[in-house]
């Protein structure tokens, strides 16, 4: 016949192991070194189980001297809700905008105990990689689209009605290249496929001066800004801007999939540079100035997760590749649209000499 020990009743149930020691201890004339002797356990035990209560005592601290308030618990569980950040990238939102210095296991422990749902994203099982990102040499492959920079959906209200009320740009021009992720931007204030040429010729003719000599593939999507879906208009692009080595590839209607790598980039540009810097301009050379910086930080001082970078840094990454372009590269100016077509006008220009007519430009209104 097997006898269950102290220990083993102990796991199963503390209340019916305590009442055990209380029958030992009165069967043995209440002596408290016998019991413990008998039951395998120290005289402290069987002192709390015969003088205490039957249940296990909290342990639950009695105080908390570090313990943040709960006005501060309670203004980041807002902060994550509101932005749908986790503990890493809250507590660096919380360090940039509000100087609030906050650990990662501290932020953990307030999103567990105060039951804030993560939010998840079902990916397709099986799914293909966009290039082939150890083979791919840096400034060959690019993708290009447009951020509509005044969005109520993505904006904090106070951000979007200081933007607003300023008058400060209101789209992103973004070209980024995948083997190295480092980025291109411009901005502007309305979209129109002149600034698309212009933009496009500028990072062409930025890449070239520096030694970029393959040929420069770019990815778009269809947008009237750039070729609007037209066949004979997406022919003309890629005649004229042959002369530069440029080959724009349109990808498919409802494909925005093949985006993915400068979509992303257009939530890290809501989460650490408008919502943080946007409120502290009142300019558009403000503005300008800080997008400049934050070019700067993407592209020699933030890691990166993606395939292929392995927490690098585009500087890092091109660095690693051995690649003889210029690092000056890096350099590229952040620039208003705007002010460039009035120093020098349009760049369709450059090409008029190599292709006659007359080009129309389309504005679109969004």
């Amino acid at each position: 016949m097997n006898i269950i020990s102290y220990h083993e009743l102990r796991k199963i149930s503390p209340q019916k192991a305590r009442e055990l020691v209380r029958k030992v201890f009165e069967s043995n004339n209440k002596n408290v070194s016998k019991t413990a002797k008998i039951l395998g356990v120290s005289r402290h035990t069987v002192r709390r189980a015969v003088y205490g209560p039957l249940e296990d005592k909290s342990k639950k601290p009695k105080s908390s001297p570090k313990k943040l308030s709960s006005e501060l618990e309670n203004f980041i569980v807002e902060e994550s809700k509101k932005t749908g950040f986790r503990y890493r990238r809250l507590s660096f939102y919380l360090l940039r905008k509000y100087g609030i210095k906050i650990s990662e296991n501290t932020i953990k422990s307030i999103l567990r105990r105060n039951s804030v749902a993560r939010k998840t994203k079902r990916t397709k099982k099986g799914e293909r990689s966009l290039y082939d990102y150890e083979t791919l040499i840096p400034f060959s492959e690019f993708q290009l689209d447009t951020k509509h920079l005044l969005d109520k959906e993505s904006l904090p209200k106070e951000v979007y009605e200081h933007m607003k009320r300023y008058n400060l740009p209101c789209y992103e021009w973004n070209i980024i290249d995948v083997a190295t992720r480092t980025r291109f931007t411009a901005y502007s204030y309305e979209l129109s496929s002149a600034f698309g040429f212009m933009f496009i010729s500028l990072v062409a003719l930025w890449l070239r001066t520096h030694n970029v000599r393959n040929i420069i593939k770019i990815r778009l999507d269809n947008g009237a800004e750039f070729c609007g879906g037209s066949e004979r208009k997406l022919k003309q692009w890629n005649e004229m801007l042959s002369f530069l080595g440029v080959e724009l590839n349109p990808i498919p209607p409802k494909a925005k999939h093949l985006m993915g790598i400068i979509e992303n980039s257009h939530r890290a540009d809501d989460e650490y540079f408008l919502m943080i810097h946007a409120e502290r301009c009142k300019t558009k050379d403000e503005f300008i100035q800080r997008a400049q910086k934050w070019q700067d930080t993407w592209n020699f001082f933030r890691p990166h997760n993606g395939k292929g970078m392995n927490g690098r840094t585009p500087f890092e990454k091109f660095i690693a590749s051995k690649s003889l372009v210029s690092s000056h590269i890096f350099q590229f100016p952040t620039l208003l649209l705007e002010d460039i077509m009035k120093k020098v006008g349009t760049f369709y220009s450059l090409f008029c000499n190599k292709f006659g007519g007359k080009y129309v430009f389309t504005t679109y209104l969004f």
